[in-house]
């Protein structure tokens, strides 16, 4: 079954709008965990707008599963990382000021970037893994760069199903995840993906692209926790994921 990491950078949204310490981030990742997440992932920010730095610090002796911090490898955000050492780290290319993840890495122009950092990361025995969008000539540069995995970026994916979601066989960007998909697993490069994937469009992607290792998912599950309930979400994105 393709694991399924639950992000909680909402709930330290909302947390952060009152104020206080409710929800409280900590029990919130122990209630994943419990309720069948198979790891919890969290994308610090320069300005601590939900998850904070400190909120790293203190998961890090709590999560029994997999710790995954994604983020854009400033000298602060490699500091916390060697610093906490979770099992994987998810590179991601975002400016300090983006509202949320839009694109993938430019493996060929940020090669020696990537080789250096990746390489810091690697020595501590820390799993990588880089933001690609779904361009197959981007793959390769990952490999060489050092990486362990590949996210893809599904956003644009997502878009596109809604589009068509009453005849997804239309889809025409799908062909490019597949393919990079493919030339991913043919070099040896395991395969996470990741950005508004939902209860509508991820059974597709995950029956179409069988090499997925992963997904972090936080937005929708989130949102679709108000109404099912945090327990009851859990479970059913795993039985989206179920083999």
């Amino acid at each position: 079954m393709t694991k399924l990491s639950v992000n909680i950078n909402k709930f330290a949204t909302l947390r952060n709008a009152r104020g206080g310490n409710v929800p409280d981030i900590l029990k919130v990742a122990r209630d994943c965990e419990r309720f069948g997440a198979d790891g919890i992932t969290v994308h610090p920010r320069p300005d601590q707008r939900h998850i904070r730095y400190q909120d790293v610090l203190d998961l890090k002796p709590l999560i029994t599963t997999e710790f995954n911090i994604e983020g854009y490898p400033s000298p602060d955000f490699m500091d916390l990382v060697l610093k906490v050492k979770p099992d994987q780290v998810t590179l991601v290319p975002d400016p300090p000021d983006a509202i949320t993840s839009n694109t993938g890495w430019d493996t060929v122009t940020y090669q020696s970037f990537l080789k250096d950092v990746i390489s810091a990361f690697k020595k501590e025995g820390i799993r990588v893994s880089i933001f690609l969008n779904p361009e197959v000539g981007m793959v390769e540069g990952a490999k060489t760069a050092g990486a362990d995995r590949i996210e893809l970026y599904t956003g644009p994916y997502a878009e596109e199903y809604f589009n068509a979601r009453t005849q997804p066989q239309n889809l025409q960007l799908f062909n490019d995840y597949k393919n990079t998909a493919r030339a991913a697993t043919e070099i040896g490069l395991d395969l996470n993906a990741g950005h508004d994937l939902n209860l509508d469009n991820l059974r597709f992607f995950k029956l179409h692209i069988p090499q997925l290792k992963e997904v972090s998912i936080g937005h929708a599950l989130v949102a679709d926790a108000i109404y099912f309930g945090l327990e009851n979400t859990i479970q059913l994105y795993k039985r989206q994921l179920a083999d």
